[in-house]
């Protein structure tokens, strides 16, 4: 009976170990496989930064490759200007002497023609010869207003004009001056009893009352207070020296 005994303690013994060994073994893999397990997340982890990663790498390199087009197109700006200002202080030396004659011109212009509209025709003169000197003004707008001032007085050759102004003379009085284009400069009193025209051989204003009708008609006409119609004028004549 004890050899029995004793044999089923060792088989109980062996099987204890056995069960013991296998509980161990599953641990180890258990363990193992929490390993694994654990290193495949920080796989899939390094993958996704390191596509993350690549990403970012292509972003950056898709921004360099921008702006270096961006940088070559301002330095081809850049030379453009560079250009475009040599030829514009070029064309500055060559167009500053051009409109210097003009404003030269200009007043001349003024004193040989009709003499109307004196004091606004002056002004003007006058500040484009102030103009010119001027450093805060460009070239551009020099120019501008020069040639302006060339239109205007172009314009003068094709208008009918109604304005108030003073008669010179001995004894200075307000009339209502009648142009017509630069034709004749004719004037009639306020009260309509007195009229005149510009005799350029006279150098002066000489009386005609016989001009008074047509002289009101034009103003009328000028004032646009009735339609446009014939209108008067005395004329200067080439051969004889009459009007």
């Amino acid at each position: 009976m004890l050899s029995v005994a004793a044999h089923a303690q060792n088989n109980r013994a062996t099987l204890e170990r056995a069960v013991d060994e296998q509980v161990s073994a599953q641990r180890e893999l258990a363990e193992g496989q929490a390993q694994i397990d654990a290193l495949d997340d920080e796989t899939r982890e390094a993958m996704a930064q390191y596509r993350a990663l690549l990403q970012e790498a292509a972003a950056v390199e898709r921004y360099n490759e921008q702006m270096a087009r961006q940088v070559e197109a301002q330095r081809d700006a850049l030379a453009s200007l560079d250009r475009q200002l040599t030829q514009i202080d070029g064309t500055a030396r060559e167009v500053m002497p051009l409109m210097q004659r003009m404003v030269d011109t200009l007043p001349q212009v003024v004193a040989a023609d009709l003499p109307f509209l004196p004091d606004e025709r002056d002004q003007r003169v006058a500040e484009l010869g102030a103009m010119l000197d001027r450093a805060d003004v460009t070239v551009a707008e020099k120019f501008r207003r020069i040639l302006e001032a060339y239109q205007v007085e172009a314009e003068y050759g094709r208008t009918l004009e109604a304005y108030q102004g003073a008669l010179p003379g001995d004894d200075p009085r307000q009339v209502d001056f009648l142009r017509v284009g630069r034709v004749a400069l004719m004037y009639l009193s306020l009260d309509g009893s007195e009229a005149g025209y510009w005799s350029a051989a006279d150098g002066s204003f000489v009386p005609a009352p016989d001009y008074r009708n047509a002289v009101r008609q034009g103003l009328r006409i000028a004032r646009r207070q009735v339609a446009p119609d014939w209108v008067q004028v005395p004329v200067a004549v080439s051969e004889g020296g009459g009007q």
